[in-house]
């Protein structure tokens, strides 16, 4: 029986999230190791990952947007922390005032922070980005000279003081893909050019987890984790989490709510899209897209209940799916493992990436607010 008084629930093992950190400090040992904890950890919650990852040897912490670094500081989280996705009108002199990182792409953000150190009376940290290929944040080879000139003259002046170069990959994932080298280049010249001029960063990274994991020459004095903290592997091709040394964090559970008997050519959910072959025993999941569950992995998703994976019956439901014993036996309160550990024998976040056509990051960053997380080893 599920001891657990919650219909479903994610169980996070923060041992596992050490130990992943361990694991990836192995694999960069000369650089730093930036846990990134945007989006609530990635659904694993982002307070309590961010501890486990500084006790494992994380030295910076990586936050997308500025409320996600705030709330680290509200919460007592004290080192590095760098926040990459600013707008205009943002809480800049707030981000200031918390000595937390930020990651500057165009004029406009330095002019937007410059303003808030000045406001403040402090000197604001900031990193540049360089758009070294990905084709998304960052600023472009032909605007770099333009905003390194900026930042040096800011820095002169004492309103900010320019931390990091940085960028990031677009097919790290791809061992062997062109544009992971000649992003390597891009870098490299938009660093030196940076160097030449002045800037003196503390840290200059590109690499992400899976670079981290397969391209030691990405390194440079910082590594930056996310996927990877967790115990998801970034790509299938790159092997599974096991065979990356990795441990998954999160396992999704619920409790078996009904147990019932149906005759032969029942239908099953919304728009019988299953009808039951024979006589056979269904079992109610308390779990659906509302908690994070796929509905595009309806018919295909994977279950552990009653000693057995089975799958998906029919559509899932907001709040509910089915899955057929097909013979087999259940009680109502028994434990089902939606997703966790492959070397528990239970499904995991890839086989419902699988199941859904997306990523396994998508699969543990959905699971939903209303969904309680239950830590172990606090």
């Amino acid at each position: 029986m599920n001891e657990t008084a919650a219909r479903v629930y994610a169980e996070i093992d923060l041992d596992a999230v050490r130990a992943n950190v361990r694991a990836l400090r192995e694999r960069a040992p000369r650089s730093a190791l930036m846990a990134v904890v945007k989006a609530d950890a990635y659904g694993h919650g982002a307070v309590a990952c961010a501890r486990a990852a500084q006790e494992a040897g994380a030295s910076w912490l990586g936050t997308a947007t500025p409320e996600e670094a705030l709330a680290l500081r509200a919460a007592g989280l004290e080192g590095p922390v760098l926040c990459w996705l600013w707008t205009p009108g943002g809480p800049w002199r707030e981000a200031v005032e918390a000595g937390i990182d930020v990651s500057v792409s165009a004029m406009w953000a330095l002019d937007e922070v410059r303003a808030a150190a000045r406001a403040a009376g402090l000197t604001a940290r900031i990193q540049l980005k360089a758009d070294t290929g990905l084709g998304r944040n960052g600023c472009q080879p032909a605007d770099w000279e333009a905003l390194v000139t900026a930042a040096v003259a800011a820095q002169s002046e004492g309103t900010v003081r320019v931390t990091g170069v940085w960028s990031h990959f677009a097919c790290a994932d791809e061992p062997g893909h062109p544009s992971i080298q000649l992003q390597l280049t891009a870098f490299r010249d938009m660093l030196a050019y940076a160097e030449k001029e002045g800037v003196e960063p503390e840290v200059r990274h590109i690499a992400n987890s899976p670079a981290t994991l397969t391209l030691p020459e990405s390194h440079f004095d910082l590594v930056r984790c996310g996927i990877a903290v967790y115990g998801v592997s970034p790509a299938p091709e790159l092997g599974t989490p096991a065979q990356l040394g990795l441990r998954p964090a999160m396992a999704l559970k619920a409790s078996v709510a009904l147990v019932k008997t149906v005759p032969a050519g029942h239908g099953v959910s919304y728009g019988h899209h299953y009808v039951t072959e024979g006589e056979t025993s269904l079992a109610l999941i308390p779990a659906g897209y509302a908690d994070g569950v796929p509905r595009q992995a309806s018919g295909r998703g994977p279950v552990l209940v009653g000693g057995r994976i089975r799958t998906v019956a029919g559509r899932v439901a907001m709040d509910q799916f089915v899955v057929d014993l097909e013979g087999g036996h259940a009680a109502v309160g028994d434990e089902a493992v939606l997703f966790g550990d492959a070397e528990r024998g239970e499904p995991t976040a890839e086989d419902w990436a699988r199941a859904a056509h997306t990523i396994a990051y998508e699969i543990v960053t959905r699971i939903g607010g209303r969904v309680p997380r239950v830590y172990l080893n606090g």
